[in-house]
């Protein structure tokens, strides 16, 4: 299980400020995924040794003022709904508004953590103004400045004590198995999939978008393989327009993924691949995650001999340059071809944990760059000596060289290709390293 804070707010209160802050602050971070929906973001916080989620939900803009409450009320309410702890940025400048205490009321329905972040404290007369916030009913009042970055340290130890050891030291008796979350977007078939490989209703399988409210773990244990699949969903409600659909589904692919070691990313057929599929593929290759595409509902599809091929390029070109990724086509509902899903998975699994032997690396690796070796710069002539895989969860490589910063992108991409076609990587995001001999 992750834990997740969600920092709530109205616009132009300083709450993507914070959110950089709390990510600038140390050096433990995975990344952060943003612009899924105008300015929100997604990313991993590091503080006191405890790891957790953070939300940031951007403040809306709009010309209308229902609009925009109605807007922010359903931002603020998935983000209740999906997050542990709540933070509340209030402006010290502007002193309690109306807005800031029609989410106070959203907040106080909620029987979770709720901290009030002041923002723009940066002087004396200010921390004092900041004690008005105390009226707004919540006990924990934080006084700071995002931009300075005073006071984060102390509402992050305050998020810290919150987080349960058990969540960060979370070992039970499926600790060692392969973990595999499926994610994709609402109603592409994910409990569908999940109930044709255990062979029971193991999830409400409805036609409303959404139907899963949480993260369902199931152990699989058949035909001699064994694992855990992480089933997830968008919203539950049909009724939600579709913007916050997207951001809900977004918020429970990144807590899957998390957990994950490969995904199965599903795509809808009947839609194609679509720009919310390729966020949440973006969202798994840049947690270096191994995933495999599941293209379900393949049997609505009129197709011809033609038909699987061009579908495939289509996908290849949108996930590029990333495409060296198994595309399965299938029907969940008529369970066609999810065994042969389910062992592409197991591969990428095994591709995951692969060890190469520091000699057979150096042996094919610097074959393949005394084929073609990396341009020089600025006059330099750069030399590879010598090639070492990195004790890492994730494929990671150093190539030990006289210049370093000289190599880029392109010459990059091209040792990456040359791994891919040697060792067996498919379906895994790997890392490239240029170090100085």
């Amino acid at each position: 299980m992750s834990y997740t804070v969600a920092i709530i707010g109205r616009p132009n209160v300083g709450k993507s400020t914070f959110f950089n802050r709390l990510l600038e602050e140390r050096k433990a971070i995975t990344d952060d995924f943003s612009g899924v929906t105008r300015d929100r973001q997604y990313g991993i916080s590091t503080w006191n040794g405890k790891t957790f989620n953070v939300i940031d939900t951007g403040g809306f803009v709009s010309h209308s003022e229902d609009i925009f409450e109605k807007a922010i009320r359903n931002q603020v309410r998935l983000a209740i709904e999906e997050a542990d702890l709540m933070v509340l940025m209030v402006d010290v400048t502007t002193g309690i508004t109306d807005l800031d205490e029609s989410l106070t009321k959203e907040l106080r329905k909620t029987k979770k953590p709720v901290v009030v972040a002041v923002n723009k404290v940066d002087n004396t007369e200010r921390s004092y103004a900041a004690n008005e916030f105390y009226s707004l009913g919540f006990e924990n009042v934080f006084a700071l400045s995002s931009i300075s970055g005073s006071g984060t340290g102390e509402i992050l130890d305050f998020i810290t004590e919150q987080i349960p050891d058990e969540i960060e030291n979370a070992i039970d008796k499926y600790a060692d198995l392969p973990k595999i979350a499926i994610v994709g977007q609402p109603n592409a078939g994910k409990s569908t999939l999940l109930n044709a490989l255990v062979g029971e209703e193991r999830n409400i399988v409805t036609d409303i978008a959404g139907t899963t409210r949480d993260s369902i773990h199931t152990h699989y244990n058949l035909y001699g393989k064994e694992f855990l699949l992480i089933d997830t969903a968008g919203i539950r409600k049909k009724n939600k327009v579709h913007e916050d659909l997207e951001f809900y589904s977004v918020i429970r692919a990144v807590k899957a993924i998390e957990e994950s070691d490969v995904c199965i990313l599903m795509i809808d057929a009947t839609a194609g691949i679509e720009l919310q599929d390729l966020k949440i593929f973006g969202i798994i290759e840049q947690r270096k995650k191994g995933v495999v595409i599941l293209v379900n509902k393949w049997d609505a599809i009129e197709k011809d001999s033609k038909t699987i091929l061009e579908f495939e390029k289509k996908i290849k070109e949108k996930i590029a340059p990333f495409t060296d990724v198994p595309i399965v086509f299938i029907s969940a509902t008529e369970k066609q071809r999810i065994f042969q899903a389910v062992d592409k998975v197991l591969e990428v699994y095994n591709n995951k944990q692969i060890k190469i032997p520091t000699h057979k690396l150096n042996e094919i690796m610097l074959a393949e760059i005394e084929k073609y070796g990396p341009p020089a710069y600025r006059g330099e002539y750069i030399k590879i000596k010598y090639v070492q895989q990195l004790p890492s969860t994730t494929p990671s490589f150093a190539f030990f060289c006289n210049h370093p910063d000289y190599i880029k992108d392109p010459y990059r991409n091209y040792l990456e290709n040359r791994m891919r076609e040697n060792f067996k990587l498919t379906g895994v995001p790997i890392n490239i390293f240029f170090r100085k001999k």
